[in-house]
């Protein structure tokens, strides 16, 4: 099955039929879709307000043990405002994030620099810049730096900055009992600082790898995205090739059909059983390829509008199967049908064409031999080619779908799976191969919908 890569498109055998339609779903799908970033930041927004809920639990502790626990007096109602400040906060967030699609990086500033203004109130209430807590300061500048652009991480590493300068001569001190103003190992500053060194590092190792994570799956999703554009608007110019050679190619074809009518007419042929049959042979071929130059044009949107056909799967595989063994008389085609039930559906023409591929390609490789099995598993159709050949090449399998991967060592070939690939991914469906003990099995998997009557068409 090392053969499987398909001709050259300029040789527009029925390979280069599956080239017709000219698909931008990928980069309708990318302008369409909301920014990437905007998808990031909604997730990172609702980590913002979850370490804000912990920020607040963790405050209200703090400031009962320290009061109570310790002993120590604070201003409890202008810190419990404080507290109350964050949870306005994190409630107006929250309804915010469920009414906007578009989240900025201007929004995520903005609640970046009011934790930054709450947490300097709360220290200015509790020591200033002698409280342990003020180096949770470094964990607004971490998830700033992770959050947000250059020029937003500088600005909140300016307010960090200016509100430490602040704390260290303006601030309310702090009545500390005799017996926590020690200098023993469990004095005061001592254990608050490891408390703070706690935090910041439980709050940093959970938030910071989950911000990381929201932040590589947009990386590869937009990566994704873009290198689907790139190979569908590859399809495209494969597309207009194609178009353009149909054209080209319809003119010859019909001078042909004309001269095999009239060779079979010819006394000569009628009387000869074998040129009787090669003539015959050379008609087939010829309108089989004037059938294909009749579906490039249609897909391509030139020929006489027609409303799209309505059959259902049996029917449509039937005739696939018809119409390829009438093409290749001399290939063995093995047809099972294990689909069930039969569904009206739409007659798609891209599909019928990519199916013609992958059997061509598999006969290229088994001429004796091929297997051809339909079967459902659950909403989806399962069309399954198999051969006898020697298999897939390893390159070839670990760059499945990829344009220019052929063992063949002729220019312009390989393109035939990778068009089979990008028309089924817009279809919704996927493409795989493997080799087994004895030649190769590509399998398509196609969503029944995708097929449904009023379904959205390959290419609209």
């Amino acid at each position: 099955m090392l053969a499987r890569e398909d001709p050259d498109p300029a040789s527009l055998d029925d390979d280069a039929a599956v080239a017709a339609p000219a698909p931008i779903g990928a980069a309708a799908d990318l302008m369409a879709a909301p920014p990437i970033s905007d998808a990031a930041n909604r997730k990172n927004m609702a980590l913002l307000i979850q370490f804000r809920w912990i920020a607040v639990i963790g405050q209200f502790i703090t400031i009962m043990f320290v009061q109570f626990g310790l002993g120590i007096s604070l201003p409890l109602p202008p810190m419990m405002a404080v507290l109350g400040g964050l949870i306005l906060l994190n409630f107006a967030s929250r309804l915010w994030l469920r009414s906007h699609d578009d989240i900025g990086s201007a929004a995520l500033l903005l609640v970046s620099m009011l934790d930054v203004f709450a947490l300097t109130a709360q220290l200015w209430l509790s020591g200033g810049a002698n409280n342990p807590f003020v180096s949770l300061y470094l964990l607004q500048i971490t998830m700033a730096a992770v959050l947000l652009d250059a020029q937003s991480t500088w600005l909140i590493v300016a307010l960090t900055f200016t509100g430490f300068v602040v704390l260290v001569s303006f601030h309310e001190p702090l009545d500390i009992p005799s017996r926590w103003a020690g200098t023993n190992t469990f004095s005061l500053p001592i254990l608050g600082m490891l408390v703070c060194f706690i935090l910041n590092a439980a709050l940093l190792v959970v938030f910071i790898s989950r911000i990381t994570r929201n932040l590589r799956e947009r990386d590869t999703r937009l990566a994704t995205l873009k290198q689907a554009a790139i190979e569908e608007d590859h399809v495209v110019r494969i597309g207009l090739l194609a178009t353009g050679a149909a054209h080209e190619l319809g003119t010859p074809l019909a001078s042909l059909s004309v001269i095999l009518g009239d060779w079979r007419r010819m006394p000569l042929v009628k009387t000869n059983a074998d040129l009787r049959q090669e003539v015959e042979e050379m008609q087939t071929a010829v309108n089989r390829c004037k059938g294909i130059v009749n579906d490039i044009l249609a897909s391509a949107g030139e020929a006489r509008g027609e409303a799209p056909g309505v059959t259902t799967v049996t029917k449509f595989l039937d005739d696939i199967v018809a119409d390829w063994r009438a093409g290749r008389p001399t290939a063995t085609l093995a047809y099972q049908n294990k689909f069930g039930a039969d569904l009206p559906i739409v007659s798609d023409s891209a599909l019928k064409q990519i199916v013609f591929n992958v059997l061509d390609n598999a006969a290229e490789a088994s001429p004796s031999w091929v297997g051809f099995t339909a079967a459902r598993e659950a909403d989806s159709l399962i069309l399954e080619v198999s051969d006898i050949g020697p298999g897939f090449a390893p390159e070839i399998l670990a760059n499945f779908g990829r344009p220019y991967q052929s063992s063949k060592g002729r220019r312009g070939r390989g393109l035939g799976l990778f068009l089979v690939v990008n028309v089924v991914r817009k279809l919704g469906g996927t493409v795989t191969a493997r080799n087994r003990g004895r030649g190769a099995v590509v399998t398509l998997r196609l969503p029944l919908s995708a097929l449904a009557i009023g379904a959205p068409r390959y290419g609209q």
